[in-house]
C-alpha cells in the first residue's frame, strides 16, 4: 500500500526540505517547500495558500485536477487529499499554512467568502496580475522585515497575524469580485447565515459520520428546513454534502493507512464495521477489502 505523506504543523517543522520563515501555534509562513518535489501523495490537514513563483505544478485535490503557474495562487482548504503530483524543475514557491481557528478570526463576518470559494465554486487557483503580485510581495517583505525587528519584541506575533490579516482580507475582497453577485432577501440571508454555519461543522470539528437530522438539531433549525437551505445555497442536498465528505475521508483511510476497518469505524463514528461494510460496497460498489486491493496496485 502507499502511503501518503501527512502535511501538519510538526511534519513541516520537522522537515528538512522546509524553509520556514515564520511559525506558532497557528500560522506557518514557508520560503521554499523542496519536499513537494519527492512527494506524489499528500493529505494536507491545514488550510493553505500557495503562491507560484516560477515554473509550474500539477496535481489532483480530492480528485479535481488543477495546475498552478507563475502569478497564480492556490487556496487549498484543510483535509485535502493531494494526488498524481507533477512539478517542473524550474517550480518556486511560497507557502502560507493555517489552522481554520486562526482564519476564521482574521476573516470574521468574510469567513463566507472563503467557504463559497472552497466548497460551492471550488474556485482553487487564482490569477493575478503584476500589480497583484506587487502588492502581496509588499506584504511578504513587510512580514520578513517585522520578523526579524521584532524578533526579540514581545508583541512580534501580533504584529505579523495584523500583517497577514490584512493581506488575506484583501486577498478575499479580490476574490468575491469574481463570484457571481446577487441580492439576497432576509429570508435568503437567513437560508445562507445556517449553511455557512453547516460548512463549519462539516469541514472544521473533523470529519464524522453524521446524519441530517444529526446536522440540523446542532443548527435548531428542522431537518426539511435544513435540506432546503443546503438545496438553495448550493446546489446540492445536505445529504450529497455529507455524503461527499465522508467519502473523501473513507477513501483517505482505505487507501493512505493500514487501519482495520473497526478502527476507521472509530474515526468517523460509524456505528459498528458491519454498517461500514455496508456504505462502501453501496457508494464504491466493492467492500471494504476489495476497493483496498484494487486501488493499491494501481
Amino acid at each position: 500500500m502507499n502511503h501518503q505523506e501527512e502535511i501538519t504543523f510538526q511534519t513541516l517543522a520537522e522537515s528538512e526540505e522546509v524553509q520556514i520563515g515564520y511559525s506558532d501555534n497557528d500560522i506557518v509562513i514557508i520560503d521554499s517547500i523542496q519536499m513537494f518535489e519527492k512527494i506524489n501523495e499528500a493529505h494536507v490537514a491545514m488550510n493553505a495558500v500557495i503562491i507560484c513563483l516560477k515554473g509550474k505544478v500539477q496535481g489532483k485535490l480530492n480528485g479535481h485536477t488543477i495546475e498552478l503557474h507563475k502569478n497564480q495562487i492556490a487556496i487549498i482548504p484543510q483535509n485535502v487529499t493531494i494526488t498524481d503530483l507533477m512539478i517542473s524543475p524550474d517550480f518556486e514557491s511560497k507557502g502560507l499554512f493555517l489552522t481554520t481557528n486562526i482564519l476564521q478570526s482574521f476573516l470574521r463576518d468574510q469567513m463566507s467568502v472563503w467557504n463559497a470559494v472552497m466548497y460551492i465554486h471550488r474556485l482553487n487557483v487564482i490569477t493575478l496580475e503584476d500589480d497583484g503580485m506587487r502588492f502581496y510581495n509588499y506584504f511578504y517583505h513587510m512580514i520578513t522585515m517585522a520578523i526579524g525587528k521584532f524578533h526579540n519584541n514581545p508583541f512580534q506575533s501580533e504584529v505579523v497575524h495584523a500583517l497577514l490579516r490584512a493581506a488575506i482580507l484583501a486577498f478575499c475582497g479580490s476574490i468575491k469580485r469574481n463570484l457571481p453577485t446577487t441580492t439576497l432577501s432576509a429570508d435568503a440571508k437567513t437560508a445562507n447565515l445556517h449553511f455557512q454555519r453547516f460548512l463549519e461543522l462539516l469541514n472544521n470539528k473533523g470529519v464524522k459520520y453524521r446524519t441530517v437530522e444529526a446536522y440540523a438539531n446542532e443548527l435548531c433549525i428542522t431537518p426539511k428546513y435544513f435540506s432546503s437551505v443546503c438545496k438553495k445555497c448550493s446546489g446540492k442536498t445536505a445529504n450529497e454534502w455529507i455524503r461527499e465528505r465522508i467519502l473523501e475521508e473513507i477513501r483517505y483511510y482505505l487507501l493512505q493507512t493500514d487501519l482495520s476497518n473497526k478502527e476507521i469505524c472509530d474515526q468517523i463514528d460509524f456505528p459498528n464495521a458491519s454498517f461500514f461494510g455496508k456504505y462502501v460496497k453501496e457508494h464504491f460498489g466493492m467492500t471494504p477489502g476489495e476497493f483496498r486491493k484494487i486501488n493499491s496496485c494501481k
